[in-house]
């Protein structure tokens, strides 16, 4: 257990730490002045809540892929069981859903049309993934079970 919890921070840290935080702060640092100095702005307090959010989903997803799965959220490394509970009834891929919630936050709290396009980008990223090798591999590991999974739960949000 103590493995599966040094393996699963690992991976928190390198997947959505680089694609949620580090790139992110390499495409704003030095163009943006000190957010929390000068008036308050309504925005703000939105880019807030969704990162918020986002946070919390990527947190309770990756806790069910560690208790549920027994495994991580990482390709190399992933779960034994078919996680479908929680957040997993209502999209197929809250993960990526929570990661682009807190990159939509950041982009609406730091007021960033780069920070759009990335989102933009990592969305299509996450899109091709999930269609050219996340499903065929759970296809190939989960068989039938994942197919009725699949015919329930929409890929992004509820059928």
């Amino acid at each position: 257990m103590i493995s599966l919890f040094f393996r699963n921070l690992f991976f928190t840290i390198i997947q959505p730490g680089v694609v949620a935080g580090l790139i992110p702060y390499l495409i704003l640092r030095n163009k943006v002045d000190d957010p929390f100095v000068g008036p308050f702005h309504f925005y703000k307090v939105v880019g807030v809540l969704f990162f918020l959010m986002g946070l919390v989903i990527v947190f309770d997803c990756i806790t069910r892929f560690a208790v549920q799965g027994k495994g991580t959220l990482s390709p190399a490394d992933p779960t034994k069981k078919l996680v479908i509970k929680g957040l997993y009834r209502f999209s197929r891929n809250p993960m990526y859903v929570g990661v682009l919630l807190i990159l939509t936050g950041e982009a609406i709290f730091f007021h960033s049309n780069n920070l759009w396009i990335y989102a933009l980008f990592i969305f299509s990223m996450f899109h091709l993934f999930v269609l050219l090798v996340e499903e065929p591999r759970l296809r190939r590991d989960f068989g039938e079970e994942y197919d009725r999974y699949c015919q329930k739960v929409g890929r992004w949000f509820l059928r």
